[in-house]
């Protein structure tokens, strides 16, 4: 019998469909999901159809793989991505047929789809220098393969991007008999521009170190040269990607995107209202007080708090005027010093790029009332104003790692907090704001609760 493993991340709209066409498959006695800490309904949508559902023990799909190896009971195992729909009808006996009978004991898919920009231009150019037999194989970075349990069992799984490249890579030094399995045409999510350069540095990092440790080392300093070549192209590629994506809109969450802050929505669902009220009212250090009220959290699950922050109203036309924004080529995101688990949540529903804020701690999805504020917003050598933690400091940062110009900003927040924000973007909003003094140092002032005023200052 075969065990069918899918990782997911955020899979709401597939991943029903993926569990019954795996539950179809001639011989798969078990599906099993394992969920990386979706934000969205992935979990609840695999337990009603059907899967065993467990929650990695570890961020990454590499974590992900190796605790559904654990959990199954097969020896036959099978991958299958979670984003994929529809998928060939013969996908997984093409992928087992070569183990039962024989043929062999690792098999990875193919298919009838043009091969990524990472993998023609960083794997293949690396398999190439490296591991030219692996050539063979042209969808290097393909997430449906199949193989034994025991052999599985016998990898050390890369946590990051490299780990699809990384397994057929161990399987080819581990001389297990591997083949490459044309299963159809496939129609799948390709990665957001922005992912590509961390994806491209993964990958070629899980080939040169399997390169340089493996028994017989394949490292050859005498072809940096066609290292830095490769990676040349792949900035070149980039570069040509990102075409005009150098604007950035940035949103505070509390006020501003939702009409509520959350805490104080958690406090009255949770009734903490006083606790909370006693916090803010004896504790002046900041970092203190983003600790201590993390802490009346502690005990509410993952469930509960999303809850929360959906009970919360978002302001009418955002998702609109997000995606216009988008498609002007501005990156859109959110600063805020409310927590990840609910500025993903928002930022996922609305389809912004990206979002940071304090890091909520949880332990098999139940919050421990530990926060981590990320270095991102503290004080530093290059920060504009001498706060201990600043919003601006994380503004600065995503105008680094997208190579923005701070003219070419627009902030938008409400509140004090959002200040020193507003005044070193390139164009500051304060919305709907009730502080006086924000509302003084903004370019713009937004007094109705709608972004359309936003489309005709963005450009």
């Amino acid at each position: 019998m075969i065990t069918v493993i899918i990782p997911t991340l955020n899979e709401e709209e597939h991943i029903a469909s993926v569990i019954n066409f795996a539950k179809g498959q001639p011989n798969v006695s078990e599906v099993i999901v394992v969920d990386d800490k979706s934000l969205d309904r992935t979990v609840s949508i695999a337990q009603q159809n059907g899967a065993k559902v467990i929650t990695s023990t570890k961020l990454g799909k590499g974590a992900s793989m190796k605790d559904g190896i654990l959990f199954s009971t097969n020896e036959i195992i099978v991958f299958l991505d979670g984003d994929i729909d529809p998928y060939p009808h013969y996908t997984v006996k093409l992928l087992t047929d070569p183990i039962i009978q024989g043929e062999a004991e690792f098999v990875k898919s193919s298919f009838s789809r043009n091969a990524g920009r990472v993998t023609e231009l960083v794997a293949k150019p690396l398999l190439s220098i490296f591991f030219p037999e692996l050539l063979r194989f042209s969808q290097p970075l393909s997430g449906m393969i199949a193989s034994k349990k025991s052999i599985f069992q016998k990898l050390d799984f890369r946590e990051d991007y490299g780990v699809d490249i990384g397994i057929l890579i161990d399987m080819y030094l581990m001389n297990i008999r591997m083949k490459d399995v044309e299963i159809g045409y496939l129609e799948n999510k390709s990665k957001p521009w922005q992912a590509l350069g961390k994806m491209s540095k993964e990958v070629a990092q899980a080939i040169i170190v399997k390169a340089s440790t493996s028994k017989n080392p394949r490292y050859n300093f005498e072809e940096l040269g066609a290292l830095n070549e490769i990676r040349s192209q792949m900035d070149f590629a980039l570069e040509n990607q990102l075409g005009e994506l150098n604007k950035l809109v940035v949103f505070d969450m509390d006020n501003t995107i939702l009409m509520g802050r959350f805490i104080d929505m958690c406090a009255d669902t949770f009734g903490f209202k006083e606790e909370l009220m006693n916090i803010r009212s004896s504790e002046t250090d900041v970092v203190a007080l983003n600790k201590r009220i993390a802490t009346l959290l502690k005990g509410k699950t993952i469930s509960e708090i999303i809850a929360v922050a959906d009970s919360i109203p978002i302001v009418y036309g955002t998702k609109e005027i997000v995606l216009e924004l988008k498609n002007r080529g501005y990156i859109v995101g959110i600063i805020s010093d409310s927590y990840d688990c609910i500025t993903n949540h928002i930022r996922i529903k609305l389809e912004m790029d990206f979002s940071l804020s304090n890091e909520l701690e949880f332990s098999k999805s139940i919050c421990t009332g530990e926060v981590k504020i990320p270095s991102f917003l503290f004080s530093n050598p290059n920060s504009l104003c001498k706060h201990s933690l600043c919003k601006t400091n994380a503004l600065l940062n995503v105008l680094a790692k997208y190579n923005i110009k701070k003219e070419n900003s627009i902030a938008i927040g409400d509140s004090i907090n959002d200040l020193c924000m507003i005044k070193e973007a390139g164009l500051g909003i304060s919305f709907c704001s009730k502080d006086e003094l924000v509302n003084h140092h903004a370019d713009v002032v937004i007094s109705n609760p709608t972004f359309s005023e936003l489309l005709n200052l963005a450009r």
